[in-house]
């Protein structure tokens, strides 16, 4: 059978697989396309539970995380549920829940629909995962390698290769280079001002998105930092005795926004047959915190664990006291949001941007 005859039939496959075997399938893709995967490297916002197997401190494998989850298990995800990956792999009608690749009861078969390789404190600046033992983006890129070798072995090279040229990736990172490594431990700042550390991260994230183009990666999706000086913890931290938004953390996202859209630009310029689209993810949850009820939501400013002023990781904890219903809140903790924020937020998206990555 030829390369071209054998596409054809496993998207076929695919789209049958998709109609007949999982109702959840919402998104309608254009003809003859397919998205066979959801492959997803960064942060926190992405880990849906690689940090549970490594010496960090950052860890989120007991309650109160989880609670909204099936049977409420703590996962590893950050947040009282679903994360990204595991909505817009549902939301294409993929499977419910993308797992994380340390995991060890991941099957042969879960390869094929892809896989989470984010790690929850990591960076674009090979500083920030260290500071916090975490796994860094080169660690992330090692280990889908590691992850081709074996779909190879499991399906072959052909197939290998044309569930990775369809399949969407994602990358989130640079809220922990921004909040943590330059203003929190202040580990840059003698050596860069806030335009030259955008630069660093900037540089880095393109040596990244190179690397997967290189190993196969075609359609791959890159969500903007957020709206960092808005989140609870650095309202906390930097916003003052009103707790309002740190503008400096905001300016500085906005700053590596502009030089990572531009980046995505000349890939896709000069790369060929790439599809890497820069996903906004700023101005929406700008407006989700500055219009709540528009999207159903009361409260804005504080997270639904604790006091929801400074709990995360290891401060939101089984001693801690939840709110009784997470989705009145944007932010589960106070560093990330709720799975009914995520909700809205990949609705936004995917209605936005998936017409791009074709």
């Amino acid at each position: 059978m030829s390369s071209s005859s054998f596409s054809v039939l496993f998207s076929t496959l695919i789209i049958f697989s998709v109609i007949f075997c999982n109702s959840k399938a919402v998104i309608q893709l254009p003809p003859n396309e397919t998205i066979p995967a959801v492959i997803a490297f960064g942060d926190s916002i992405l880990d849906t539970g690689n940090n549970n197997y490594l010496s960090t401190v950052v860890k989120c494998n007991f309650p109160p995380y989880g609670q909204d989850f099936k049977g409420k298990v703590p996962t590893g995800r950050f947040g009282n549920g679903k994360v990204p990956p595991d909505l817009i792999a549902e939301e294409l009608g993929i499977k419910e829940l993308v797992p994380a690749y340390l995991d060890p009861r991941l099957h042969p078969q879960d390869l094929i629909t892809g896989v989470c390789f984010a790690s929850g404190g990591s960076g674009y600046d090979p500083l920030t995962p260290k500071i916090v033992s975490v796994l860094s983006m080169s660690d992330q890129l090692e280990m889908f390698k590691e992850y081709k070798a074996k779909l190879k072995g499991f399906i072959g090279e052909e197939r290998t290769n044309f569930i990775l040229s369809k399949s969407l990736f994602l990358v989130v990172a640079g809220s922990d280079d921004i909040a943590n490594t330059y203003f929190v431990t202040h580990a840059r700042e003698l050596d860069y001002d806030v335009p030259s550390y955008t630069d660093l991260m900037r540089d880095q994230a393109t040596t990244f998105f190179k690397e997967i183009y290189e190993q196969g990666a075609r359609r791959i999706g890159v969500l903007s930092a957020p709206p960092i000086g808005c989140v609870p913890s650095q309202r906390t931290l930097a916003g003052g005795i009103l707790r309002q938004c740190s503008e400096k953390h905001n300016q500085a996202a906005k700053l590596f926004n502009i030089k990572l859209s531009a980046t995505l630009d000349s890939l896709n310029r000069n790369l060929p047959n790439s599809k890497m689209v820069y996903l906004d993810v700023y101005n929406p949850l700008l407006d989700l915190i500055e219009n709540p009820k528009k999207y159903g939501f009361e409260f804005v400013n504080k997270g639904c664990c604790g006091t929801g002023n400074i709990e995360v990781s290891i401060l939101c904890n089984p001693a801690s006291a939840t709110c009784k219903d997470a989705s009145n809140y944007i932010f589960w903790d106070s560093y990330h949001p709720t799975e009914a924020a995520y909700r809205t937020l990949v609705s936004i998206v995917l209605q936005k941007y998936l017409s791009s990555f074709f």
